[in-house]
């Protein structure tokens, strides 16, 4: 794969020059679904599939990118003294961005430089392609002009590059998991203190299996922020009973006790999913760490429902999907992952139904959809870095 990468980077760029190699991965949430903004936990791990960079320095100030995922776009031109958003610079400007997060942090990038930029996430699907791509970005910029930088401070600027440059109002849990991936092991991140453990994900004779509905997910941006502001409202009648500053603070039990002080039924089904689903998002780690996978399985399960009843962020494909997956034997746990309304279920299955699986999960959610179900067997890897 490196090798091939540097030889088309030669026949684009150039053959003359050092080059230096990068990769930043995908990553998918076990569990933990829309608690990051609410103050809770999330379970995500990084994936071996990813963002490569291969990168030569130039000695001007000129920037030269090439996708060879968006390859009509030919390459992009820009100077480093010119760090503005360009909508037809279009994937480039989350690199744009993170090279003007880092200058306003005092990490300067003193020139230009060629990137020839391959991913093999799918686009669309929900397993962070944008976030790996800026933090790919980060870890290049550390090593071409040997920044001071830790990971958690490239992690940060790389969100904000998302949420003030690209705008988009994203939180940290995509660039942290990315950033902080380790092999072999998923991240319980405390989205409120950035308090984290790795926990190591044994699942024996069993897979990972990311499902992608392949559904244009049209209602993402307005429903996500509707849902924000649903849960700001409940937290704003709670506050009125008991001292919090998010919903992650409360404990199923004083939800219960606090719940009617919630006067709109939908705000507090949503408040419901939120502290629901990190106490759920606790308890699952326990599970795995007592190798208990049969018991984090069902706790997938009734975060789908959750997400599915009280929060309605599934909709029909990923139902159809997850039911599915249900249904089929050899399942462990199913259930939506990323922001919802399309995007990627994440399955676990014992490994001698894997085939099956595929054929036949892929089967029904055809019959049911008329869409083509994408599937990948998925192994968890390292975080960004130099290769």
């Amino acid at each position: 794969m490196v090798e091939n990468l540097k030889d088309q980077f030669n026949c684009i760029f150039g053959g003359d020059g050092d080059l230096q190699t990068f990769f930043a991965p995908g990553r998918v949430n076990l569990i933990g679904e829309h608690t990051d903004y609410n103050g809770g936990h999330v379970f995500p791990c990084a994936l071996s599939i990813g963002t490569y960079m291969v990168v030569r320095k130039r000695t001007d100030d000129i920037v030269q990118m090439h996708s060879l995922n968006f390859e009509d776009l030919g390459v992009i031109c820009f100077n480093i003294n010119e760090l503005e958003f360009v909508k037809a610079h279009d994937w480039a400007n989350y690199p744009k961005g993170v090279m003007k997060m880092f200058n306003e942090a005092g990490l300067t990038v003193t020139s230009g430089f060629d990137a020839l930029i391959y991913g093999n996430i799918p686009n669309g699907s929900g397993l962070s392609s944008s976030a790996s791509l800026e933090l790919v970005t980060s870890v290049m910029l550390k090593h071409l002009f040997a920044l001071n930088v830790s990971m958690v401070d490239m992690v940060k600027l790389s969100q904000k590059a998302e949420n003030e440059f690209i705008g988009v109002s994203c939180g940290i849990m995509d660039q942290f998991a990315i950033g902080m991936g380790k092999k072999d092991h998923a991240v319980l991140l405390d989205c409120q203190t950035l308090e984290y453990t790795y926990s190591p994900v044994k699942l024996e004779n069993a897979s990972l299996i990311i499902a992608n509905t392949n559904k244009r997910r049209g209602l993402l941006d307005s429903k996500y922020n509707e849902r924000r502001f649903e849960c700001e409202r409940a937290l704003g009648q709670l506050k009125e009973k008991v001292e919090i500053t998010s919903l992650g603070e409360l404990t199923v039990e004083q939800f219960e006790e606090l719940k009617n002080t919630i006067t709109n039924e939908v705000d507090r089904k949503r408040a419901k999913h939120a502290v629901y689903e990190n106490a759920r998002t606790i308890e699952a780690v326990e599970r795995l760490q007592k190798g208990d996978i049969a018991g984090f399985g069902q706790l997938m399960n009734q975060s789908h429902t959750s997400l599915r009843d009280d929060y309605e962020v599934t909709g029909f494909e990923l139902d159809a999907l997850v039911e599915g997956a249900w249904s089929h034997p050899g399942v462990i746990g199913s259930r939506m992952t990323g922001a919802g309304f399309g995007g990627c279920t994440i399955s676990i299955v014992e490994n001698d139904e894997v085939d099956n699986f595929i054929e036949n999960v892929g089967k029904i959610y055809k019959d049911k959809t008329k869409l083509t179900a994408d599937f990948y067997v998925v192994q968890i890897g390292d975080g960004a870095k130099q290769f």
